[in-house]
């Protein structure tokens, strides 16, 4: 793993439709994830996602139930997110037997901004340590539904 990767993976204890949903659904996302999501689970569709008083827009890459979805996020306000300007946040789910799911998580796209090198790895730990809180709170809200 590069020293700017930001990955998760973990394995949770539930199918991977139930996982799907909970990553998915706006409804859902908002229990564990962001605490404000205006958003259609549908490419290229644009959102919302609020933490607290940050937050900012979100399009949506990838929908394909239940093993991918993706937003691109902090892109500048007035630009389509793209590749360079944008960070692209990746979930893949993989069945494990019937019950359980591993989920792995990826953020990328801080590389390739015109950052100074210092801000990238700020912005890296940053992201790596909430991504292990948010997948904590993920599968404490998983284990109520079982």
């Amino acid at each position: 793993m590069s020293a700017l990767a930001i990955e998760r993976e973990i394995v949770i204890d539930a199918p991977a439709e139930v996982v799907w949903r909970t990553i998915a659904e706006p409804d859902q996302m908002s229990l564990w994830f962001a605490d404000r999501v205006e958003l259609v689970i549908e490419p290229g569709a644009h959102g919302y996602m609020g933490f607290g008083d940050q937050g900012g827009p979100v399009v949506v890459e990838t929908v394909d139930p239940p093993r991918r979805f993706s937003f691109r996020w902090n892109h500048p306000a007035d630009q389509e997110p793209v590749t360079g300007n944008s960070m692209l946040v990746e979930f893949t789910l993989t069945p494990e037997g019937d019950e359980r799911t591993r989920l792995r998580v990826v953020e990328g796209g801080h590389e390739l901004r015109e950052w100074p090198e210092p801000d990238k790895q700020r912005y890296t730990d940053e992201h790596r340590e909430g991504w292990g809180e948010f997948l904590d709170r993920l599968t404490a809200v998983l284990a109520v539904r079982r």
